[in-house]
This record gives C-alpha cells, structure tokens and sequence, in this order.
C-alpha cells in the first residue's frame, strides 16, 4: 500500500493512504489542489498541487475531480459588498421584480 506523507496545519508531519487523499484539478493546466481530513484532528486540508505532484499523486492512484479554481474573496470586494448592501433601496427593487 503507498503511503503519501504531508503536513497538516495544526498537528504537523502525517501519514495517508491513497483513499485519504482527493485530487481537485483545474479544467486547464496540470495544477490543482489535494484535499485530505487529517487522521489526528479531522480537520479537512487543502493544499496547492504543480505538475509534478499532480502526477505523482494520480500515478499512485489518488481519485480526482475536475473543479473551477477560484481565487478566494479578497478583502477589498467583502467591503465593497457590504457597503453597497448598507445603500440604496435594493431589497424594494428585488421584492417588486417578482
């Protein structure tokens, strides 16, 4: 059985089996992410992938899916959410679309 060794964030160095560990790909290119719960804490990981460990990862028989890769919010959209929420009359506008 291949054993994959990575990290996680809270407890450090752990060890996984193939069934541990999913493979999140990009529709383009050969980068993506791998995901795994760490068998210490459970906390769900999510970690960046390049090529070659995409490779060596799918080679060793890690499942995957296919996924969009989107960029997180930043913090300068989150605020000018916020404040567009805080102006105008919008949720009147959105009830008399109906």
């Amino acid at each position: 059985m291949t054993t994959i060794r990575t990290t996680c964030s809270r407890c450090g160095d752990v060890e996984l089996t193939t069934g541990d560990v999913g493979l999140e790909l990009a529709g383009e290119g050969g980068e993506g992410r791998y995901r795994f719960d760490c068998p210490l804490c459970g906390a769900t990981e999510r970690r960046p992938a390049n090529e070659r460990v995409v490779s060596i990862l799918l080679a060793t028989g890690v499942s995957y899916e296919i996924v969009p890769m989107e960029e997180p919010l930043t913090e300068a959209e989150i605020t000018r959410f916020v404040r567009e929420l805080n102006e105008g009359d919008w949720f009147s506008e959105l009830a008399a679309s109906d």
